[in-house]
């Protein structure tokens, strides 16, 4: 992909796909991986962060004689989220305009 992530932008991937369903992190790593290029480096600190700033919270499950850690979401997590979405939609429409060229151009 062309275009970076950035932290804001990852945290709101991350949120979505739990905000659907609780997830482990190996299935989270792998379904934004399906969408974009990241490490699991770089994924397990945003959950880590995102799980101090009481947007996730965690819980193990026992799976094939081992624990496998669950991120859900919290109603932080939820206003978080509502909060990317708007500031997405924003942001999306201001860059299709721009790259429309139809709006805010000026040939004076």
């Amino acid at each position: 992909m062309t275009y970076q992530l950035t932290a804001p932008l990852l945290d709101a991937c991350v949120l979505g796909i739990v905000a659907h369903e609780d997830t482990y992190g190996y299935t989270l790593t792998q379904k934004i991986r399906e969408l974009v290029d990241v490490s699991d480096s770089t994924l397990y600190p945003v959950l880590r962060r995102l799980q101090k700033e009481n947007c996730l919270e965690t819980y193990d499950q026992p799976f094939q004689g081992r624990n496998r850690r669950y991120y859900r979401i919290t109603g932080v997590g939820l206003g978080r989220l509502e909060y990317y979405r708007n500031e997405w939609i924003d942001y999306k429409e201001k860059v299709d305009i721009m790259l429309s060229g139809e709006e805010g151009s000026s040939d004076e």
